[in-house]
């Protein structure tokens, strides 16, 4: 029998205590022994899944957001324990890259029939220790907007709380000289907003960055947008959807180690798959196959 310990976010975007109850009695119907817990705040995901090693579980499932899973993650990295996703946040990144379904009866129901599949992680280092992201670490503008969008909105709007926020602050958008370096190589470029992803798509299955980007390829992909106000925000940001590194909006890098400072200005803020991480400068390393991540189905892995 499967012993799972599913770590839960009450105040994840899409929780509600009903899904909660589907989640629950979809598992235990499938055969798994579950036992329940609830983060408070800062820090309870990763430090519940840390303490889950040694607890004789077979699985640990969060049920939230990004945040909350990476939180979950970080305390799983290295320990071979597979991580079961259940989407309960606004954008839901990693499941929607994973294609595992985004109804939460249904999300648990897949996880029943999943195999464990090695994922990469990014990893930061900070003053106070490793923090690691799945899908992408940014700084500038998307730090920005998941900095001020309320959480009171997310509830209400999900993804739509974003877009409101995006689209009334562009007028604020201005581009800060960066310097880039990637495996030793540096770049110096005035960007809004820098990427560094270890998956392809920012809005899953809407917004592809590369075909190419998948999150167990070993690299990890750099996107630099400069953009200046709201016209040139919508020009950047439709030169991002054509991949036209050409007209001088976009420039995009592959690498392992990627470090991004900025040159003039007061810092940039910095956000891990959408919480808050500091701000510039930070360095990002990838770490292969970091994770193990219940999205494998009967036909041998997943595919976006």
């Amino acid at each position: 029998m499967t012993r799972a310990l599913l770590i839960t976010n009450p105040a994840a975007a899409r929780m509600a205590a009903r899904d909660l109850a589907l989640v629950r009695d979809t598992l235990r119907a499938g055969g798994w022994a579950l036992d329940l817990v609830a983060t408070h705040g800062p820090g309870d995901a990763r430090r519940l899944a840390d303490a889950s090693r040694s607890q004789g579980f077979d699985v640990v499932i969060c049920y939230g957001g990004d945040g909350t899973a990476m939180q979950v993650a970080a305390g799983l990295v290295g320990s071979g324990m597979p991580l079961g996703l259940v989407p309960g946040g606004t954008g839901n990144l990693l499941a929607g890259n994973l294609r595992l379904p985004r109804r939460p009866a249904a999300a648990a129901r897949a996880l029943l029939a999943a195999r464990p599949v090695p994922v990469d992680l990014g990893a930061v280092e900070r003053a106070d220790g490793v923090h690691y992201f799945a899908v992408a670490a940014g700084a500038g503008f998307d730090a920005e907007l998941m900095a001020g969008t309320a959480a009171a909105a997310k509830r209400r709007w999900k993804m739509g709380a974003y877009v409101a926020r995006a689209l009334s602050t562009l007028h604020r958008v201005r581009s800060a000289p960066h310097r880039v370096t990637v495996d030793g190589r540096s770049q110096d470029i005035d960007a809004a907003m820098v990427l560094v992803a270890n998956c392809g798509e920012l809005i899953p299955p809407f917004l592809r960055l590369r075909p190419d980007i998948v999150p167990d390829d070993g690299w990890l992909d750099v996107v630099a947008l400069r953009a200046d106000g709201a016209v040139d925000s919508v020009a950047a940001f439709l030169a991002l959807l054509r991949g036209a590194t050409t007209e001088g909006r976009l420039w995009m890098a592959r690498g392992h180690v990627v470090r991004v400072e900025t040159l003039a200005g007061p810092p940039r803020p910095v956000q891990l798959d959408g919480d808050a991480a500091g701000e510039t400068p930070f360095e990002a390393r990838i770490v292969p196959g970091a994770l193990l991540v219940l999205a494998g189905d009967s036909r041998g892995g997943w595919r976006a």
